[in-house]
């Protein structure tokens, strides 16, 4: 293969106090900042080049990102199916799409595609010759499966939880830590991945890119070079239990541990490939779905009118569209024998961990929220269960099936590239 080149750099995303703050279910704003809201990119250049883009929003739209592929792709002359676009999912940065309460911000939006497209320009200039280290640590503490079966047969989402049974689903520990240096040594790009839901701030009600971006921003300060987080399968995935500072303490320790033992890899294939794929918009009972949010929230919140009328609105808003037929992206790029998975929405973490297990390719991760969002892919049985993830809405509209739909076209791309090695 040609010499590894690598470049990394990150833009801040300007935003001010009028703009809602998205990842909730009713509009609410920032009273306060803490760390950076960031667009983070990284460019890979071996036998081919690919880029890679992290930004500290709560998701981002396939029009948006296809957009932004074709910009960067023009000015940078980096192929659009080389380019992976995804959104750290921080419940704490102003909009950028419509979902319960509120609808996207498009002046913020404007803002995320001017820093993506400066931090990726930033990045090209400084491509330079580097190496490639990689040590697949592992976090088990910072998040559980947090759809929970409850006493009453329902599945945990919010309000009291004293009546919990047992957790429903895998929770995933990985945490694999990517770096790119310089000759002389520096770290010029370090990525790392983990799979629990970004929510989470030291101050309250700030505007952040959650803790894991403070995690990234503070490593990155200690280490040097660029640090990108790249969120794993977190669909399923949440903290119950632990500050955001404490989450992000033992985040940075998790990170600063596999580099102690990270290993030089040699790189010596790059591949790239974005395939479309075809998913379908469920079809609901409206009584039974309405039957579902109202018993839940009656019960488990101290206000549940507005909250079950968003649920509403948002139903009334999807019936029309009721099994239409829609494209995203399946998108994995592979740094030797290192596969990255890019899947477009929130994917149950029992899905993300059957894509590993089923990959020809040992080390096997997955970057949710990339390229686009499709809201949440459950697995089959959680319908079943139920729950805020499987309520319809903006947040969760996809048919049964679509995961798995998803894995099996996975590892049919997956397989077809180990075969050519």
């Amino acid at each position: 293969m040609d010499i590894l080149k690598a470049g990394a750099a990150s833009a801040q995303i300007d935003y001010d106090r009028s703009m809602v703050i998205g990842g909730g279910i009713l509009p609410r704003y920032a009273s306060a900042e803490e760390g950076k809201l960031r667009a983070s990119a990284v460019i890979i250049e071996g036998n081919v080049k690919v880029c890679i883009v992290s930004c500290d929003v709560l998701a981002l739209k396939k029009d948006f990102v296809d957009d932004v592929c074709s910009e960067i792709e023009r000015k940078n002359g980096i192929p659009f199916e080389n380019i992976l676009i995804c959104a750290t999912h921080t419940h704490h940065a102003p909009t950028t799409i419509t979902i319960h309460g509120y609808e996207k911000d498009d002046r913020f939006l404007k803002n995320v595609k001017k820093s993506i497209l400066s931090a990726v320009e930033m990045a090209e200039e400084r491509m330079d010759e580097a190496t490639m280290n990689f040590w697949l640590g592992i976090e088990s503490t910072v998040g559980q499966n947090s759809r929970l079966l409850l006493s009453d047969n329902t599945i945990y989402w919010c309000g009291p939880r004293d009546d919990a049974i047992r957790p429903t689903a895998p929770f995933d520990p990985d945490l694999p830590v990517i770096t790119f240096k310089r000759k002389s040594g520096k770290v010029e790009a370090l990525l790392f991945n983990h799979s629990t839901h970004n929510i989470g701030t030291r101050i309250p009600d700030a505007c952040s890119p959650g803790f894991y971006g403070l995690a990234a921003q503070e490593l990155e300060r200690e280490l040097g070079g660029i640090a990108i987080f790249l969120p794993g399968a977190s669909g399923s995935t949440h903290n119950l239990e632990l500050s955001a500072d404490e989450m992000a303490i033992r985040i940075k320790n998790a990170v600063r541990e596999a580099l102690s033992e990270s290993q030089p890899r040699t790189i010596r294939r790059i591949a790239s490939v974005k395939c479309e794929f075809e998913y379908q918009v469920r079809r609901f009972n409206e009584k039974k779905e309405d039957d579902a949010v109202t018993y839940y929230c009656n019960k488990r919140l101290e206000n549940p009118k507005p909250v079950i009328e968003v649920f509403r609105k948002m139903r009334r808003e999807l019936s029309r569209y009721q099994g239409e037929k829609r494209k995203t992206w399946i998108h994995i790029i592979l740094l030797g024998d290192i596969a990255l998975v890019g899947v477009p929405g929130e994917l149950f973490t029992k899905l993300g961990i059957k894509i590993k297990r089923l990959s020809p390719f040992r080390y096997t991760y997955i970057i949710e929220l990339a390229n686009d969002w499709i809201g949440y892919i459950p697995d089959w049985e959680a319908y079943d269960l139920g729950g805020y993830q499987v309520w319809t809405g903006f947040h969760s509209y996809v048919e049964r099936g679509t995961g798995e739909a998803i894995v099996n076209r996975t590892v049919e791309i997956l397989s077809d590239l180990y075969s050519q090695k």
